[in-house]
């Protein structure tokens, strides 16, 4: 793949963006199946769903990723957020929802 300063005209360019969000969803759905064992292992280590300190570890390391490659780690939070919750409910679907913890509504 081009990178973007050698794309020489708008087709180009499109056509590294379409190839780029083809391998996004590839990735996204590798990280699907990652949270389909989850939902295998977390029962057997009584982990609930949602783990507060998770999500927030999880997005700690997504904005500090982001911000290592020049990306706005506000944008890469905006987008993590959702797919946490996403993941989340996909879990809950199996075992119902999660017991609030530690004080969490």
């Amino acid at each position: 793949m081009r990178r973007p300063e050698e794309c020489k005209s708008m087709a180009e360019l499109r056509a590294a963006i379409d190839q780029l969000d083809q391998e996004l969803i590839d990735l996204l759905a590798q990280r699907a199946r990652y949270i389909d064992r989850a939902v295998e292992l977390k029962p057997a280590e009584a982990m609930p769903a949602r783990i507060a300190s998770r999500v927030e570890q999880v997005v700690e390391n997504v904005r500090s990723a982001a911000q290592a490659r020049d990306l706005d780690p506000d944008l890469a939070e905006t987008l993590w957020r959702p797919l946490i919750d996403w993941s989340i409910r996909r879990e809950e679907k199996v075992w119902g929802p999660s017991a609030p913890q530690n004080g969490e509504n």
